[in-house]
């Protein structure tokens, strides 16, 4: 998978990460020519986008715009400061959340959906499987 990352939030990103995270995602789902933009803006850009385009005023974690033309799959807006206030509230290290929320955003940009319970919780043992391979330490 080719990946653009553009951080324009004030917060330093683990690019090796979220590019190791996408090489995992891309093997499982067979995406190795698929191409994605991934960008990191602030809580008042993300703010603004999800009023815009989800008609929701709020800060979010992650915006997921899916395109599919050619090999495009889509932009990921992510929410650093966002990220590390969850990984707080949920007793996770920020790597964590950051591969949770980032493989979160890669599944609706090639159909997924969690608008059901059942598609939800489909979503989120994708989400914890790719944590495990990627950040657990082998003995």
């Amino acid at each position: 998978m080719n990946i653009e990352i553009n951080n324009h939030s004030k917060q330093k990103i683990n690019n090796k990460l979220i590019r190791q995270a996408a090489d995992k995602f891309a093997k499982k789902f067979k995406l190795a020519e698929k191409d994605v933009s991934v960008a990191f803006v602030s809580e008042k850009k993300i703010k603004e986008l999800n009023r815009k385009y989800r008609g929701k005023n709020a800060v979010t974690d992650i915006l997921s715009f899916a395109d599919g033309e050619h090999n495009f799959l889509g932009e990921l807006i992510i929410c650093p400061t966002r990220l590390e206030r969850q990984a707080k509230q949920r007793f996770v290290s920020i790597q964590k959340e950051y591969v949770f929320i980032f493989t979160h955003g890669l599944l609706h940009l090639i159909g997924y959906s969690d608008e059901t319970q059942s598609g939800y919780e489909e979503m989120v043992k994708i989400q914890e499987l790719l944590c495990k391979s990627l950040l657990e330490k082998k003995p």
